[in-house]
């Protein structure tokens, strides 16, 4: 007998109280465990998406589950950015707390630590840093220790704990009559605090990015439809329309919703969508997508598709999506954190029982203890990432490239492949007159026909013109022939331009050897049209997107890097293969639609290729999320930018370079410094266990540990980046 299918349901949750890589793991882990649910947590999103079988338990064993792991979930709310906005301010308000207080008892312990006085008002201000700006800490370890798990929350409640408690023994003790004095780590407690706040605040600004992208996608859509109910036009929402509705778009207006033309033809600017720079004419049967713009027809559109069907909701499905499928990157610190915890406990345990049965004092036992503790405290643990990011990133910044952080950083460094979407990226993204053939009136002519043309043929053909020194004649009679081209009558010619369909149709003949060098032309990859009058063609005029100044240089930069270049377009192969040339890349994926470039970077992907994906259209956005490294031109749209990892604010191709190159060194950095905090604090453990290492020299190898890290970030200051131009 076979078994009876299950029935599937599917839930989509928000996921409280993660704060790296890891916590969504354990989450993840913790969902799967569960019968009969299957489960994937996106940390970038803060969602779970959990899919439920019959004999799955409800929600609220789910969600008992989860709490028993320190977070929570709850059914999915639209206000994932006001949840970012919040967390961010709440990690605000603690680093506006530990950062004045901490330099203060910076201050306090370097000029009068042995004034009464300026011990009990360190005291008085490291206690609301440890209990209120590290209070996250501290839960987040104690959580940790319930599942017999550690992480870097374990390392800094540990650290910042031990030193605390013993500097308020300390001054407990040092206040009596003897008059000795005992060493406080305050300051050490209350910076270390300080410094990891810092980093977990600028995660936190980064963390509503993708609900940000996927929001500013959608508004590109159109808000309201024309529709036509019973012969009259009635403007609705758009969100109201239903599939078989018909819609009339004007001239100038956004395609409300996916469908087919039904009546009129049109060009159409798919550019959003696609990356073709050169609009598409459209006429009956053909399809379109919603928020694509109506150029200079009057189109009536049966609705195919609408809400989450259209190619616009898909497109941000396939987002949210390839941000989902990356694998969260555990950061070092917490992967050793694991094991150095329990080995750093062990060994102060049993260096205290070894004091005490040695001494038989308690003092005995607690000094080397709390020494072997401070000197495995995570200061310049702490700092090794953040101190690194903060002068990578500002660099970065000041040479117009945005790094988004750490996990950006790894993924950099083992990039092999860098693929490059065409249209706006590698080129200019508008039309330019490349070249005329014909007659010496054909230029003159064709500009003054075009004159009235909102086309973006037709204004490149007037720029080039103007540019060539030719001033516009006056036109009348100008109509535009939806799909064909213009006529108009200039003097007492009347002039045709467009495609060779608008030749055929008015019976102008063409001339072979004029046929032949619109051949010529458009193997080279341009957009040719033609020009006619007096009944026979006579010229040609090609326009092409020309590329950005300095792109081979850059290309062949990232060549010297030993990365292999690709470029990826919608454009025709001709056109692509062209450009391909010129600039120097080594393959050419062209006529690729959005989804479509999705699975392109997929199959690099799965040839075992590092992937970095460069683009500056909405159509971008999938691309650029699913690749292993996103870098998006800060010049094109905001979305993005948003679903990258890194942002160029110029058009300069020499950021791509400088991008990749300021990332490797940056990660570089961080793994040096996580080498120096490691290693000053494991060379000193020994001598803190056998009594030669007091917590005041515990202290300054802390210190000394933090100060290296410091100047070693500081070294990226120097980085000066290259530029294409």
């Amino acid at each position: 007998m076979e078994d009876t299918p299950q029935a599937v349901r599917e839930l989509r949750l928000d996921v409280l109280g993660m704060t790296c890589g890891s916590c969504a793991v354990r989450v993840e882990k913790t969902l799967n465990k569960q019968p009969g649910v299957e489960a994937s947590v996106n940390f970038a999103t803060g969602e779970a998406i959990v899919r439920l079988c019959d004999e799955a338990p409800e929600l609220g064993t789910l969600r008992e589950a989860v709490r028993s792991r320190g977070y929570d979930i709850r059914l999915h709310v639209d206000e994932a950015e006001e949840v970012a906005k919040a967390e961010e301010r709440s990690w605000r308000r603690r680093l506006c707390v530990a950062w004045p207080l901490g330099i203060v008892v910076m201050a306090l312990s370097l000029g009068w630590m042995s004034e009464p006085w300026a011990r009990w008002a360190s005291f008085a201000l490291a206690t609301p840093v440890m209990f209120y700006a590290g209070w996250p800490f501290l839960r987040g370890a104690a959580v940790r220790a319930r599942a017999l798990t550690a992480n870097m929350d374990t390392l800094i409640a540990l650290g910042t704990m031990s030193a605390y408690l013993y500097s308020v023994w300390a001054l407990l003790r040092g206040s009596g009559a003897t008059g000795h004095v005992e060493a406080l780590y305050f300051d050490s407690s209350t910076l270390i605090i300080a410094f990891i706040l810092l980093g977990r605040w600028l995660e936190a600004r980064e963390r509503g990015s993708a609900s940000q992208a996927l929001k500013r996608l959608l508004e590109f859509g159109a808000k309201e439809a024309r529709v036509i109910q019973n012969g009259r036009e009635t403007k609705l929402p758009v969100d109201t329309v239903k599939v078989g509705w018909l819609v009339k778009v004007l001239p100038g207006e956004k395609i409300p919703t996916d469908g087919r033309v039904v009546e009129g033809s049109s060009a159409v600017d798919e550019s959003m969508l696609t990356g073709e720079s050169v609009p598409v004419e459209k006429g009956v049967s053909d399809p379109v997508s919603g928020a694509t713009v109506n150029l200079d027809g009057v189109l009536v559109v049966e609705a195919t598709r609408v809400g989450s069907d259209t190619a616009l909701a898909q497109i941000a499905r396939l987002i949210a999506e390839a941000q989902g499928s990356k694998a969260p990157i555990q950061r070092l610190a917490d992967r050793v954190s694991g094991i150095l915890v329990p080995v750093v406990m062990a060994v102060a345990a049993v260096t205290a029982i070894g004091w005490y049965l040695a001494d038989g004092t308690v003092r005995a036992a607690l000094v080397p203890a709390v020494a072997v503790l401070i000197i495995t405290c995570p200061c310049a643990l702490g700092l090794a990432t953040p101190a690194a990011i903060v002068v990578g990133t500002g660099r970065g910044a000041q040479l117009g490239i945005l790094i988004r952080g750490g996990e950006v950083l790894e993924r950099s460094r083992q990039v092999d492949v860098v693929v490059f979407d065409k249209t706006g990226t590698l080129t200019e993204g508008r039309m330019h007159l490349e070249e005329v053939v014909g007659d010496e009136q054909t230029l003159l002519l064709a500009a003054a026909a075009e004159a009235s043309s909102e086309h973006p043929i037709a204004r490149a053909v007037v720029a080039g013109a103007a540019e060539r020194g030719i001033a516009v004649a006056p036109a009348t009679a100008f109509r535009s022939v939806a799909g064909r081209g213009v006529r108009a009558t200039v003097g007492e010619l009347e002039v045709l331009v467009g495609r060779r369909a608008l030749l055929k149709d008015e019976g102008a003949e063409v001339p072979g050897w004029l046929a032949d060098e619109a051949a010529r032309l458009e193997a080279e990859g341009k957009t040719v049209f033609w020009a006619s009058w007096s009944g026979e063609a006579r010229g040609v005029l090609a326009v092409a997107d020309r590329l950005k100044e300095g792109a081979p240089e850059a290309i062949a930069a990232l060549h010297g890097l030993g990365i292999e270049v690709a470029m990826i377009t919608g454009d025709n192969r001709a056109t692509g293969e062209a450009i391909a040339r010129e600039v120097g890349v080594d393959r050419v994926l062209a006529e690729v639609r959005p989804e479509e470039k999705v699975e392109e970077i997929r199959r690099l992907q799965g040839d075992g290729k590092v992937v970095a994906m460069v683009g500056d259209g909405i159509n971008d956005g999938p691309a650029l999320a699913q690749a292993d490294l996103g870098i998006a031109i800060g010049t094109g749209t905001d979305v993005a930018i948003e679903a990258s990892d890194i942002t160029l604010i110029r058009g300069d191709l020499g950021g791509v370079v400088s991008a990749i190159e300021l990332s490797r060194r940056t990660f570089k950095t961080i793994r040096e410094n996580l080498f120096w905090a490691f290693g000053y604090n494991f060379a000193a453990v020994p001598l803190a266990a056998f009594g030669f290492l007091n917590p005041i020299i515990a202290g300054a190898a802390m210190a000394m540990s933090s100060v290296s890290v410091l100047m070693n970030s500081l070294r990226l200051r120097r980085f000066t980046g290259r530029s294409a131009r």
